[in-house]
C-alpha cells in the first residue's frame, strides 16, 4: 500500500470520554465552563499537530448528570474563543438540522470560518436524543427518517446561502464609495419541502468557500446522506473488519453519488489507555471501569435503543438478542444500536461488562496498551483500508491526551504517517480537500462558453 498521511481530531469531551473519567486523578479540576480547560487541550492538540478538534453536542441534559460531569459550553461559542489561542489546528462544531434554522445556523458558521481564518467545520447532526424535541415545543421527536429528509433540504439551503455572495462582492472601496458590488451578491429564494430561505446571507464568503462538513451517521440513511455531502465522516467501530466493510461501503456511495473518494475522510473513533507497559495500561482500564455507576450505564444504554428499559437484567447474566429491541426499529441512534447488539452477539457479554465497554466510549474503538502498539494498531488500521485517520477519544481529559501527544505522535510521525509541521492554514487544507467550486465562477465559465 502506499504510504499515506493520515489525519487525527481530538474528540473533546467533558473530562474524559470514559464516563467515571472525571473521578480519575489526572482528569482536569477545572469547571466544565471554564475557557482555560478548552484552550489547554486546544494547545495541546495544536503542539500534537492534530488536524482539528471535535465538540459534539446535545439538546437536553445528560439523564445521568448527577454522577457524570456533564453541563459543558456550547460548541459554537467555545470555537469563536479558542481560536484565539491558536494558530493552526481546525474546529468542528455540532450543530442540529432538527432544531436550528437554516439562515442562523449559516450565519454563525460563516463568522466562525471568518473569525478562525478558515479553520471551521461544522458536524450536521440530525438529533436523536430524547427529550431535546421538549426543548424546542415539538411534542414528539421526529422519526429518523424524516429528520434525515429535513436534513436533505436544509443543507441544500444553507449551502446556497454560504454561495450567496462572490468571492469579490466586496469592493471596500472609499475612494469610489463602493463598499459591496451588489451585483455579485443574490437571494437564493430556496422553498423545499421542509425550510423556505429567501437570502441572501447577511456575511460575506468565508475563507472556505464554505465550512468543511462532517457527518457521524453510519445507518444506511446515514451513510447515504454522507456519501452525498460529508467531506469527514466520523464512525463508530469496535473492530476493524467492520470498520473495514464500512470505509469500503461509503466510498463506493460516495463516487456512485459522483465524487471522488478521497473527497470524504474517514475517522472511527480510537479511545486509547497508555501504559509503559500493556498490563498497566490494562489496570488503569480496569480501575476506571470500578468507577462507573451501573445506573448511569443502563440509563445510557436505554437512551440509544430509543428510551428501552433494561432495569429488569441481572447485571451478571449472559445477554441474548432476545434482550434488546430490534436496531433496524430504533428511532434513536440507529447505527450505534446496530453496534452494540453485533457486540453482545459476537462476545456474548453480561449486562455488567457490557456497561464496562460502553462506558469507555460509548461504543467506539477502545484500546489499552504501549504508546507502540497505540501506533502501531492505527498504522495497522490506515494500511487495511479501515480509517483514513482517527478522532481520538481520551479517556481521561488532559492525562490521557498528553500521553498521546507525547508518547504517540512522535511513533505515527516516525513511520512517516504523520506531519511533523502544518502545511495548511486552513482545516479544508489539513484534510486535503478541494477548493470549493463558486456558482458565480461557474456561472462566468457558463457565458464565456455561450459568448465564444
Amino acid at each position: 500500500m502506499t504510504q499515506k498521511s493520515i489525519h487525527l481530531n481530538l474528540f473533546v469531551h467533558g473530562r474524559g470520554h470514559h464516563e467515571a473519567g472525571w473521578r480519575h486523578p489526572r482528569a482536569t479540576r477545572l469547571a466544565l465552563t471554564d475557557i482555560r480547560y478548552y484552550e489547554s487541550l486546544a494547545k495541546k492538540a495544536e503542539d500534537g499537530k492534530f488536524d482539528s478538534i471535535f465538540f459534539a453536542d446535545a439538546l437536553a441534559l445528560n439523564e445521568g448528570i448527577g454522577h457524570v460531569a456533564g453541563g459543558a459550553l456550547e460548541p459554537l461559542t467555545t470555537v469563536a474563543a479558542m481560536a484565539a489561542a491558536t494558530r493552526h489546528i481546525g474546529f468542528i462544531a455540532t450543530a442540529s438540522t432538527t432544531y436550528y434554522e437554516p439562515f442562523n445556523l449559516a450565519r454563525l458558521f460563516a463568522s466562525l470560518d471568518h473569525i478562525t481564518n478558515g479553520r471551521v467545520g461544522w458536524n450536521i447532526v440530525t438529533s436523536w436524543v430524547r427529550g431535546a424535541n421538549q426543548n424546542f415545543g415539538i411534542d414528539t421527536q421526529p422519526l429518523h427518517e424524516d429528520r434525515y429528509d429535513r436534513a436533505y433540504d436544509f443543507v441544500e439551503a444553507v449551502l446556497k446561502l454560504w454561495d450567496s455572495w462572490a468571492e469579490d462582492a466586496v469592493a471596500d472601496d472609499p475612494q469610489q464609495a463602493v463598499y459591496a458590488r451588489t451585483d455579485r451578491i443574490a437571494a437564493i429564494n430556496h422553498a423545499g419541502r421542509h425550510v423556505k430561505v429567501a437570502g441572501p446571507l447577511n456575511i460575506a464568503r468565508g475563507p472556505q468557500g464554505r465550512p468543511v462538513l462532517v457527518q457521524a451517521g453510519s445507518s444506511p440513511t446515514g451513510i447515504r446522506f454522507a456519501a452525498r455531502h460529508a467531506e469527514a465522516v466520523f464512525t463508530a467501530h469496535l473492530e476493524k473488519s467492520t470498520a473495514a466493510a464500512f470505509y469500503t461501503e461509503l466510498k463506493a456511495a460516495a463516487r456512485q453519488a459522483g465524487r471522488s473518494s478521497d473527497q470524504v475522510v474517514v475517522l472511527p473513533g480510537i479511545s486509547p489507555v497508555i501504559g509503559s507497559t500493556d498490563e498497566e495500561a490494562l489496570r488503569t482500564w480496569n480501575e476506571l471501569n470500578e468507577l462507573t455507576d451501573p445506573q448511569v450505564g443502563l440509563t445510557r444504554l436505554s437512551d440509544r435503543f430509543g428510551g428501552f428499559d433494561f432495569s429488569h437484567l441481572d447485571l451478571d447474566r449472559v445477554l441474548t438478542l432476545n434482550d434488546f429491541p430490534d436496531p433496524t426499529t430504533v428511532q434513536a441512534a440507529k447505527s450505534r444500536a446496530v453496534v452494540i447488539t453485533g457486540l453482545v452477539a459476537r462476545e456474548r457479554l453480561t449486562l455488567r461488562q457490557l456497561l464496562h465497554r460502553l462506558a469507555g466510549a460509548r461504543g467506539h474503538f477502545t484500546l489499552a496498551g504501549t504508546p507502540q502498539r497505540i501506533a502501531d494498531t492505527i498504522e495497522d488500521w490506515v494500511r487495511s483500508g479501515a480509517a483514513d485517520g482517527f478522532n481520538v477519544m481520551p479517556p481521561v481529559l488532559p492525562g490521557h491526551l498528553d500521553d498521546f501527544v507525547e508518547h504517540v505522535v512522535p511513533l505515527l510521525q516516525k513511520k512517516g504517517l504523520f506531519r511533523r509541521e502544518y502545511e495548511s492554514s486552513t482545516l479544508r487544507g489539513h484534510y486535503g480537500l478541494d477548493a470549493v467550486p463558486s456558482r458565480w465562477t461557474e456561472n462566468e465559465r457558463q457565458e464565456v462558453a455561450i459568448a465564444v
